[in-house]
């Protein structure tokens, strides 16, 4: 059954899947859209087809008259039995999902998964003739199968209210009333339509059904207000299980008027129908079912599964398993004995235990019941934050003036992932006009019919207050960027919310607002800086705030750190005021920015220790952590007793298991590549990492080898991806699966971390310094084992090491000792990223003192492949190249840059894992260049091979790049490190010499192993530095040199996978580049072929910029499904 509500796209989608051989088109539905016949005519075949049939109100039908001339194929047959036979796996019904993940996928019914249901539903919640049900979605919707075949099943009656009855507050409720509806069907979305506005009682209703989205407390309240004697069920199931799989039932009011006070807000799914069971299994180990309360993915083991998605088989293999639990030989021998060669077997496959797997996280509850806790892939990430949508909607509703809401990810006008709820307030409760402003005036704006204009204005005190609501439940860059209050929110056919109709605010939209609510802004409670501030904040967030207050911080309006960076520019070009990125992170709101400005300019000592985050609106409490004495803290709290070590590896033919985290990074894939490597070796390498499932994780770690080019198939055996959360207590594993690793791992090389270079330490502090700890854990538990830590020299970054440096030096030394105790370090550190580093290694050390062996790890710069030149493009000093060949010139800066190759890193710290330099101590390992390389000569190589770049002193190239980038407003690939390049980069890139002895003596033991010493070091230089230049050049990260070379690039050879995956995803490879770079074809596919994808990429490209533009976005949606489907 096709809905002619969707659109003639969709229709055509449904067509495509189903190619139906017969149609029969209801009169009431309207004709065809000409898009449909078209396709019906030329992609299907079509054998049989029947129009304006009417079905009227005594059951009889009309219509459907045939064309003149033509013969009555049925004339003769119109009672004959057909003699059709079917079976259990016959397929009745073709279901489609909502698409909400893509196309819609069709789904077959089987005859078998309904014949349990009625009945079971008759009896477990006494239904009979004698009641009258509702149907209230529209027939296309999977759910029909129990909305009408339940009534006619038991012989009842079935009430279907007009579109008025439904669209009018109140009016539903008022309908339920007059016809004595007893028994209805329900999305909740259609539950908070039926109680909205609704004073009629309603006492003959006795059952409400509810499926299709989370149900909540209010949800049931509301309805149990009209309604003191209806039971409510809260059912769960999708259209892959054909019906609903679960059920958790409600007491009525007048039969237990204190049940739905003892719930929780948001109904379990509960507890498995007539031969259903939910399982909930552990994400990282599905052999184990989890214990109760703990969180894992559900899966539906029932017999009445759909049989699958049509023509989709890799999906069906995926979705649709075989059950792990149960030897499936069992139920074939059963059958054996009962088959009696019935005519229905040939519709039958045999006994098959499968289960279903949902997607949707679930725990046990102690009383049996199963409780749904959000989607597997309902994560989104923003700007390197996972963020639950689930979540945020559960805190919304749960305000007292919100009835309905949604939250969706979408895009600004500048491209933006945005975090947008939408809203339907409650206004049936006291005090909420409070929250209501007036909008008169805005029709002389052409505003006033603008429901998106209206809301935002109307109800801007509301949104403000769910703001703050929010900020006491959900971290700040989980709250919605963007709140949209609607009269109702816009519903499907099948009664749940249609989410393509929920626009994003256009830009003359917020300007609207914008204009209204500036002309409405009280400048008496902003001092004068506060409202420079204020001003400064709007001209560069992605949409003006309805409301702003001197309390508001940057990041509650809307901001980013990559619009902060833009901010403190605005900020040094407006007010002459010079401050680094990192105060508006201790510093958010407008009072506590401006108070720092104003300290600033008067020198006066910091506010920092006087504002508390929430009150004034000054520095988070949290963005000052002392991290010395959270590491001390954490020691005390956290770290074991005792830590049993490895004794010393004796050959290089004992089986060593090494676990490695961070394996899918840059440095992490080469170490993985550097331990699998090595010949005659038996080791096995355990990898860490984030993904859904082992198969995602393993495809994750293969494409990073293969992107890096490292990666070779005969890895494949000797690699156990290890999944779950770092920050986590045993990585939140299951006991069984935490126990396997603590007893087979022999190394660990810890090698994960956040790196941001702007974030304090508080945002860092679980993934660095937390993580950490829960690795220690796995170190101190089972078989003994050698620990080493990838640590960074950022966590020397204090003048003390810099004149320690120098001391030595003068002294004939090689620079700070690898045995000094970081002490001078403990206060002063300014980044968060190194104060997590050395929260880190203090807590490591600690454990050392414990009984721990290994090392500590601390490379400099790390750098690009030493053969093929392959590189972490999103880098600093590669930024630094490609910045200044932009600009034209490059500064002069005399400090060496202690740079390393990936690949001699990932060396030194293999050989001191295996190998520590001290067989009874933990000890610390330095990484540094031989040679090292000042600034100057590393960006000096690009004139040097060609380019037109001429040198410059710092002050007049900071000028220079302050001109380009903020003056003519160019794109720079150092944009988004503007605030460290235009700080003071001399002295920031200072950096003390480091004496590397112990690197050494690591490096000179695995030389035994692998039969290649390379103790003497690596760094780089000017052959080196043209190896990289070649590979950037390669992937159409820089241009091609216009100018006369010293030397000719040395040649860069790719593979066609590395280099799709570069260009997919690792490198910055352009249309541009591919038309200038013919030679780069042939690497890919045919000339034609690529010319065929450049032209598609660009139709693509043009269609996308066309959806930008409001007015045509519908139509655009349509154009795309086509072409997608084509």
């Amino acid at each position: 059954v096709i809905d002619p509500a969707y659109p003639p796209a969709r229709q055509n989608i449904y067509l495509q899947v189903a190619k139906p051989k017969g149609l029969i088109v209801i009169k009431k539905a309207g004709v065809l859209d000409q898009l449909v016949e078209d396709y019906i005519s030329n992609e299907l075949d079509v054998i049989s087809r029947i129009p304006q049939i009417e079905l009227q109100d005594d059951g009889s039908i009309l219509g459907g008259v045939a064309a003149a001339g033509a013969e009555d194929v049925l004339a003769g047959v119109a009672t004959t039995a057909t003699g059709i036979v079917v079976g259990p796996d016959s397929n009745p019904t073709l279901s489609f999902t909502s698409g909400s993940e893509g196309l819609p996928k069709g789904v077959l019914g089987r005859h078998f998964s309904l014949a349990y249901y009625f009945d079971w539903m008759a009896q477990t919640f006494k239904l009979s003739s004698s009641d009258k049900f509702t149907m209230l979605s529209g027939i296309a919707h999977d759910p029909i199968q129990r909305d009408m075949f339940t009534p006619i099943f038991l012989g009842a009656q079935l009430l279907i209210p007009t579109a008025d009855d439904i669209g009018t507050p109140g009016k539903l409720a008022e309908w339920f009333a007059t016809y004595g509806a007893t028994v209805t069907h329900l999305t909740p979305a259609m539950g908070q339509l039926l109680s909205a506005q609704a004073t009629a009682e309603i006492k003959d209703l006795h059952h409400a059904f509810f499926v299709g989205d989370i149900l909540t407390k209010r949800d049931c309240l509301r309805l149990q207000t009209l309604a003191k004697n209806v039971f409510i069920v809260n059912m769960y199931g999708t259209t892959e299980t054909q019906r609903a799989v679960s059920y958790f039932e409600v007491a009525s009011r007048s039969h237990d008027s204190t049940f739905l006070e003892s719930q929780k807000d948001i109904m379990p799914a509960g507890k498995g129908m007539k031969n259903v069971q939910l399982l909930v299994v552990n994400r990282n180990d599905r052999s184990q079912t989890c214990g109760v309360g703990e969180v894992g993915e559900i899966y539906v083991r029932a017999a009445g599964l759909s049989e699958g998605y049509r023509g989709l088989p890799e999906l069906n293999a995926e979705k649709f398993v075989r059950n792990w639990y149960v030897d499936e030989a069992i139920w074939t021998e059963l059958d054996s004995k009962l088959d009696q060669g019935e005519p229905w077997r040939q519709f039958w496959q045999g006994p098959r235990d499968r289960l279903y797997r949902t997607g949707d996280l679930g725990r046990y509850l102690p009383d049996g019941n199963t409780e749904c806790c959000g989607r597997a892939d309902d994560q989104v990430k923003i700007r390197g934050f996972r963020i639950e949508l689930g979540e945020i909607d559960t805190n919304i509703s749960q305000h007292p003036f919100v009835r309905e809401n949604i939250t969706l990810v979408r895009k600004d006008h500048n491209n933006e992932p945005t975090l947008i709820s939408y809203i339907v307030p409650r206004d049936d409760v006291e005090g909420f006009q409070e929250f209501v402003s007036s909008t008169e005036g805005l029709d002389s704006e052409g505003a006033g019919a603008d429901a998106v204009v209206s809301g935002l204005l109307g109800f801007r005190l509301l949104i403000r207050d769910i703001k703050q609501f929010l900020k006491k439940r959900l971290a700040s860059y989980a709250i919605p960027t963007i709140i949209v209050p609607f009269k109702k929110l816009p519903l499907n056919p099948n009664g749940k919310v249609d989410k393509p109709k929920l626009p994003f605010p256009s830009k003359a939209q917020l300007e609207a607002v914008a204009k209204h609510s500036s002309a409405e802004q009280d400048d008496s409670q902003f001092t004068e800086t506060e409202a420079k501030v204020r001003d400064l904040w709007i001209g560069v967030l992605p949409q003006r705030p309805s409301t702003i207050a001197p309390e508001d911080t940057f990041f509650d309006l809307g901001g980013h750190s990559v619009l902060a960076t833009r901010m403190i520019f605005e900020l040094r070009k407006q007010l002459v005021i010079d401050l680094p990125l990192g105060t508006i992170f201790k510093f958010p709101s407008i009072r506590a920015f401006a108070k720092e400005i104003e300290r600033v300019q008067s020198n006066g000592p910091s506010v920092e220790t006087d504002e508390k985050s929430g009150g004034a609106g000054g520095a988070d409490e949290e963005t000052k952590a002392d991290y010395f004495k959270d590491a001390q803290e954490l020691c005390a709290s956290s770290l074991k007793a005792v830590y049993e070590s490895k004794s010393q590896i004796s050959s290089k033919s004992e089986q060593i298991n090494v676990f490695v985290t961070g394996a899918t990074g840059f440095l992490g894939s080469f170490i993985v590549a550097d331990l699998l490597s090595r010949e005659d070796s038996k080791i096995n390498v355990y990898a860490h990492v984030r993904a859904k499932d082992k198969e995602a994780g393993f495809e994750r770690l293969r494409n990073a080898g293969l992107t890096y080019g490292n990666w070779k198939e005969s890895f494949t055996g000797r690699v156990q991806v290890v999944l779950g959360d770092l920050s986590q207590e045993k990585f939140g594993l299951s006991d069984s699966v935490w126990g396997e690793l603590t007893s087979n791992i022999d190394v660990i090389i810890h090698n994960g971390a956040l790196v941001h270079w702007v974030y304090p330490y508080a945002k860092l502090r679980d993934a660095n310094v937390v993580g950490t700890v829960n690795v220690l854990n796995l170190a101190a538990e089972g078989k003994a084992k050698y620990f080493s830590f990838v640590s960074s020299t950022s966590a020397l970054d204090t003048q003390h090491y810099v004149e320690l440096s120098d001391k030595s030096l003068s002294e004939g030394g090689a620079g700070v000792l690898e045995s000094d105790d970081l002490q001078g370090s403990a206060y002063g550190l300014g980044s968060g990223y190194g104060q997590s580093k050395w929260s880190a290694e203090y807590i490591i050390r600690r454990a050392g003192e414990r009984g721990l062996k290994g090392a500590i790890i601390r490379p400099g710069y790390v750098t690009g492949q030493t053969g093929t030149g392959s590189s972490n493009t999103d880098d600093f000093l590669l930024r630094m190249l490609k910045g200044c060949i932009e600009l034209g010139v490059y500064p002069n800066i005399n400090n060496t840059v202690n740079m390393v190759p990936v690949d001699h890193v990932a060396r030194v710290v293999v050989a001191s894992a295996l190998h520590p330099p001290k067989e009874d101590e933990l000890a610390v390992v330095h990484v540094t260049g031989h040679p090292r390389v000042t600034m100057r000569e590393y960006v000096g190589t690009l004139a040097r091979l060609g380019y037109n770049l001429v040198e410059n002193d710092y002050v007049t190239w900071k000028k220079e790049l302050e001109k380009f980038v903020i003056e003519e407003a160019k794109e720079s690939a150092l944009y988004p490190l503007l605030h460290f390049v235009l700080d003071d980069l001399p002295n920031d890139t200072k950096a003390p010499e480091l004496d590397d002895r112990n690197a050494r003596t690591s490096l000179v033991k695995d030389s035994e192993w692998t039969g290649v010493d390379v103790s003497a070091g690596k760094g780089i230089n000017f052959e080196q530095l043209q190896v990289y230049v070649a590979y950037l050049i390669k992937i159409g990260f820089l241009p091609k040199p216009t100018g006369q070379s010293e030397v000719a690039l040395p040649d860069v050879v790719l593979s066609e996978e590395q280099f799709k995956l570069i260009t997919s995803g690792a490198g910055a490879l352009t249309m541009k580049h591919f038309v200038e770079e013919p030679s780069l074809r042939g690497e890919i596919q045919d000339e034609d072929s690529m010319i065929l994808k450049l032209f598609s990429t660009f139709i693509i490209t043009a269609l996308c910029q066309l959806a930008m533009i409001d007015e045509i976005y519908e139509q655009f949606r349509d154009i795309m499904h086509i072409i997608i489907t084509t």
